[in-house]
């Protein structure tokens, strides 16, 4: 499951829909509602709007994942975070390996 965070709705949209169909990702859920995010950036603590994708994958497919989304992102540093799927139904867990 990896995590990334998108200046407008927009971007979240073309993003997932890019990498899900380059099969990097399974599936890509969008937050429609934006997130309120708190951060650091260049010394200073910021306050911003994005929407929040979760995307699901693979181990295999992380590196070409990360380098997707990368290129495709208006971010000096998007947010990429992966986490780990300990568990899951058989039938999802098949679909989501068959869809990669």
């Amino acid at each position: 499951m990896v995590l990334v965070t998108c200046g407008s709705r927009a971007e979240a949209q073309r993003i997932a829909r890019e990498i899900v169909s380059r099969r990097l990702a399974a599936c890509a859920n969008l937050l429609e509602i934006p997130v309120q995010s708190v951060y650091r950036w260049q010394g200073k603590v910021e306050r911003a709007r994005e929407f929040l994708l979760l995307m699901k994958t693979s181990v295999r497919r992380l590196p070409a994942l990360e380098a997707k989304v990368e290129r495709l992102h208006s971010y000096d540093v998007p947010e990429f975070i992966a986490l780990p799927i300990v568990a899951g139904s058989p039938k999802y867990l098949r679909w989501l390996a068959e869809s990669l």
